[in-house]
C-alpha cells in the first residue's frame, strides 16, 4: 500500500481522545508517513474541534513532522480520497451516555456504556450514523479502510460488514492493554509474548499465553487467581476468585465482571448513584472539562498524562499500529474485530468476532483457534452474540420485535416484561436520535 501521499480522515476529531492519535502518528511517522490529516466534527462539537485542532497543530509543529493538518465540518470533503477513515463518535454526546447508564439502574439493572441495556441504547443511536458515513466512504473513498473505535465496536463492525462494502476493522484498546499487563507481570518485552484472545468485543477470553516459545497458560492462570488487576479504568477492579478462574480455564476480560459478578457490580454502581446521583458518564464529563482546559494552554505541545483518566490509554498504540501494519503489509498479529467466516465454529459466519489476526495490506486475516471453545465459554458467547445480531437488526431497520428480543435474552436483563418497559423508556428518551423507530 506504499504511497507518496497518505491521507487520514478522523470522524469525531473534536474528541478528547484525539491527542492520543496525534501522539501515535508523530511517534510512528517514519513507518507510517501521514501527509494529510483531516479532523472533522459536527456543529455541536465546533468549539472542541477548534481546541483539539490548535493542540494537534502545536504537537505536530513541535515534532517537526511534515504532516498537514486541517479541521472541517464538511465530512464529505474530509472523506474524499482518504486512505484511512477513523471513527470515534458519540451520538448524543455524554448526556446520552448518562441516560444509558441511569435508565437501567432505575430498574435495578447494571447501567454501563457498552454492555446490557446501556450498550443496546448506544448501538441503536450509533449504527445508523456509522452506516451513513460508510455510504460516503463507498462513494468518495472506495479503497479506504474504516478503522472504527466507536463503541459498541463489535456491534458497529457487524453492522458495517453486513450492510456495506466498506473495508472495516473494529478496534478496542482492551486487547493491547491486556498484553501490556501480561508482559509487565512476567517482566518481558511484548515482542517475546504471544497471547491468544477469542470472543467478541468486550466479551473475550485470553485462552493461551506463550513466552519465548514456551506455553505459560497454566502458570499464568495460577498467578492471576485471587488477584486484582487486568481491569480497565472505567470498570471496578474486583478480584477474580481462584477456583472460578481455574474452572474457566482462561482469563476473562475486564467486562466479564458484569456477567460473572453481576450482583456485586450492580451494588458498586448503584451505591455510587444513590449517594452522589452520578454515574461514570458524570465522572467523564468532569475529566473532559479538565482535559479541555489543559488542551487550551498554548504551552502544551504533547498529550497530558491526565488523558489516561479518560479510559483511552493506548488508543494511539492500537489505532496507529493497525494502520501502520496495513500500510506496510507487515504480517504481524493483532487482536481486532472482523467477520467470523468460520473461525469460531459455534457462531454464524457473517457475525463479527474479536480474535488474533495477521495484518496484511488487504486487511486482517483471522487465525484459526488453537482449540475448540469449552462449553463454559461457548454458552455465554453464543447468547450474547445472539443479542448482538438482534440489536444490529433492530438498529438498521427499526425492528421493534428484534429490539424486544435482544433485551429479553441479554443475560443482564432476562425478563420479558422488564425488557418491554426498558425498551419503551429507551425509545422515548432517545426519540430524537432514533428516526428508524418512528412507526414502532
Amino acid at each position: 500500500m506504499q504511497k507518496d501521499r497518505l491521507k487520514i480522515a478522523v470522524i469525531g476529531g473534536g474528541s478528547s481522545y484525539t491527542p492520543e492519535l496525534i501522539d501515535g502518528l508523530i511517534r510512528y511517522y517514519d513507518q507510517f508517513p501521514v501527509t494529510e490529516l483531516i479532523l472533522v466534527d459536527i456543529e455541536q462539537g465546533a468549539d472542541k474541534l477548534r481546541i483539539i485542532g490548535d493542540l494537534a497543530q502545536r504537537m505536530i509543529t513541535a515534532s517537526g513532522k511534515p504532516i498537514k493538518l486541517h479541521t472541517t465540518m464538511d465530512r464529505r470533503e474530509a472523506i474524499r480520497g482518504a486512505d484511512f477513515v477513523t471513527t470515534q463518535i458519540r451520538v448524543g454526546m455524554l448526556d446520552a451516555r448518562s441516560r444509558d447508564e441511569k435508565i437501567p439502574l432505575s430498574y435495578g439493572l447494571i447501567g454501563q456504556e457498552t454492555t446490557g441495556a446501556g450498550g443496546f441504547a448506544k448501538a441503536l443511536r450509533t449504527i445508523p450514523v456509522i452506516l451513513d458515513i460508510c455510504r460516503e466512504i463507498e462513494e468518495l473513498a472506495p479503497d479506504a479502510f474504516l478503522i472504527n473505535f466507536t463503541n459498541p465496536a463489535g456491534l458497529v463492525t457487524e453492522a458495517v460488514n453486513k450492510h456495506t462494502k466498506v473495508k472495516s476493522v473494529g478496534l478496542c484498546n482492551l486487547p493491547i492493554d491486556t498484553k501490556m499487563q501480561i508482559a509487565e507481570l512476567y517482566d518481558v518485552n511484548q515482542e517475546d509474548l504471544f497471547i491468544e484472545m477469542v470472543g467478541i468485543n468486550h466479551l473475550n477470553w485470553t485462552t493461551k499465553v506463550v513466552i519465548d516459545g514456551k506455553d505459560q497458560t497454566e502458570d499464568f492462570l495460577k498467578k492471576i487467581a485471587g488477584a486484582s488487576g487486568f481491569s480497565m479504568k472505567n470498570i471496578p477492579d474486583l478480584e477474580w476468585d481462584s477456583q472460578f478462574i481455574s474452572s474457566v480455564g482462561a482469563l476473562p476480560c475486564a467486562y466479564h465482571r458484569y456477567y460473572y459478578m453481576k450482583d456485586e457490580m450492580f451494588r458498586e454502581m448503584n451505591s455510587k448513584f444513590q449517594e452522589t446521583g452520578k454515574t461514570r458518564a458524570d465522572d467523564v464529563k468532569e475529566v473532559e472539562a479538565e482535559l479541555f482546559e489543559l488542551y487550551k494552554k498554548p504551552e502544551l505541545v504533547s498529550k497530558p498524562p491526565q488523558l489516561e483518566k479518560r479510559g483511552g490509554a493506548y488508543y494511539s498504540e492500537a489505532a496507529v499500529q493497525l494502520m501502520k501494519s496495513i500500510y506496510n503489509d507487515s504480517g504481524d498479529i493483532q487482536v481486532v474485530n472482523v467477520r467470523n467466516g468460520g473461525i469460531i465454529s459455534c457462531l454464524p459466519d457473517e457475525v463479527s468476532i474479536e480474535v488474533n489476526c495477521v495484518i496484511k495490506s488487504d486487511g486482517p486475516h483471522p487465525i484459526s483457534l488453537s482449540k475448540a471453545l469449552p462449553p463454559q465459554i461457548r454458552g455465554l458467547l453464543q447468547i450474547v452474540k445472539a443479542y448482538e445480531e438482534l440489536t444490529v437488526q433492530a438498529a438498521v431497520f427499526g425492528d421493534y420485535n428484534a429490539a424486544l428480543q435482544a433485551l429479553t435474552i441479554h443475560p443482564l436483563i432476562g425478563d420479558e416484561q422488564l425488557a418491554k418497559s426498558l425498551l419503551s423508556e429507551i425509545l422515548v428518551q432517545n426519540e430524537a436520535y432514533l428516526p428508524q423507530f418512528k412507526n414502532a
